[in-house]
């Protein structure tokens, strides 16, 4: 019998999200690893709102809804906050009820400063480092390091001289026009002599010879090797010299005093830096830059050993995060400017990653609880 195309009416409110949801569906257990690190940085979020007052949006919703918009390649807050007027699923990961009010955009421009401000991000990172670390998916001996270009939310035009008048090429729309025609072609222009109006902190930058040259951060990833979960980011100004220095901070930051290994591709391979893991208990084990000036700065001592082969085969799954990063997550171009803000995109798209890539590894073992 052919059925009625009638739209039946509202049920929603005898219908709860958690029953819609498929029991292998992977945001269930992605849910319950935010929700246990949530529970343990409560204390950090009772620090950052005061006593009294009206009750404000918990923090916890709206970490869960920043990492939805991660794990989906959403743009924007505006059409997470639209996904979320719709979508089930969303409401369900968030915690909103199904008649439950969607808050506006802005919500979130107040709510991130408090979250830079109270340094959030990083302790949303390190717990979701500390539950790896307590189901032994973590290696405290060998890391890999790499590094990228993160375009700045600045366009080419905002590249100015920085002793030079603002406005000093013509403009097609006039003195008041909004996004004026300015032809730099021909034009000598560096870091040195030169700065972005919009945002200062970048870079004129290219990652390859040939490359095209874009205003950028440079950020940099630590990723341990026994499954490729990142144990720490640094975003720098896209210098010359950003990686090696980057790599130097990040492995110092390593506890303990046993020595460990560090491997990296041929960017890393010159004396100095080589030097500065020496003298820091790390073993180098850089890709051979054969065809540098006065040769590789690798030698036989390390090539010699088993565990450089495997340092430069797990080197790759570095480009992964990136990867990653790039394509689902929001680290091709910062939605946000300075330093810090950056920052704390590309350690949130970490976290993101690790609990993606932590769902996989315990795929089959005890589940986890709430």
């Amino acid at each position: 019998m052919r059925g009625i195309d009638v739209q039946r009416g509202h049920v929603g409110g005898h219908i709860l999200p958690e029953a819609l949801i498929p029991q292998d569906h992977p945001l269930r257990q992605i849910r319950e690893i935010t929700n246990t690190v949530l529970e343990e940085l409560s204390p950090e979020f009772e620090r950052l709102y005061v006593p009294f007052g009206r009750s404000s949006i918990p923090p916890e919703c709206l970490l869960r809804a920043l990492l939805l918009q991660v794990l989906f390649t959403i743009r924007s807050e505006r059409m997470l906050m639209e996904q979320l007027h719709y979508n089930l699923l969303f409401r369900w990961f968030v915690g909103l009820g199904v008649g439950d009010k969607v808050w506006v955009p802005t919500v979130f421009s107040k709510n991130r400063d408090r979250f830079l401000t109270g340094d959030i991000i990083e302790a949303f990172f390190q717990r979701v480092l500390n539950f790896a670390k307590a189901h032994d998916l973590i290696s405290d001996e060998h890391f890999t390091v790499d590094g990228t270009l993160i375009e700045a939310w600045a366009s080419q035009k905002s590249f100015r001289p920085k002793d030079g008048p603002p406005d000093e090429q013509v403009s097609d729309l006039g003195e008041g026009g909004r996004n004026p025609s300015v032809d730099f072609h021909g034009e000598k222009r560096s870091n040195a002599t030169h700065a972005s109006i919009t945002d200062p902190d970048a870079r004129l930058a290219r990652k390859s010879t040939g490359g095209a040259y874009v205003l950028a951060y440079a950020g940099h990833a630590l990723m341990e090797n026994l499954n490729g979960l990142v144990v720490n980011t640094e975003v720098t100004h896209a210098t010359g010299t950003a990686e090696c220095e980057a790599a130097v901070n990040m492995i110092g930051q390593v506890p303990g005093t046993r020595r460990i290994t560090l491997g990296a591709d041929k960017k890393y391979d010159n004396d100095a830096f080589v030097a500065d893991m020496r003298e820091l208990n790390v073993t180098p084990h850089v890709a051979q830059n054969l065809k540098a000036p006065g040769g590789s700065a690798i030698d036989g001592r390390t090539t010699s050993h088993g565990g450089y082969t495997v340092s430069i085969r797990k080197r790759k799954l570095v480009e992964q995060i990136f990867g990653w990063g790039k394509t689902v997550g929001m680290i091709r171009k910062a939605k946000m400017r300075g330093l810090d803000r950056v920052g704390w995109i590309l350690k949130f798209n970490a976290a993101a990653y690790n609990l993606v890539r932590m769902v996989k590894l315990l795929a089959g073992a005890t589940p986890v609880a709430a």
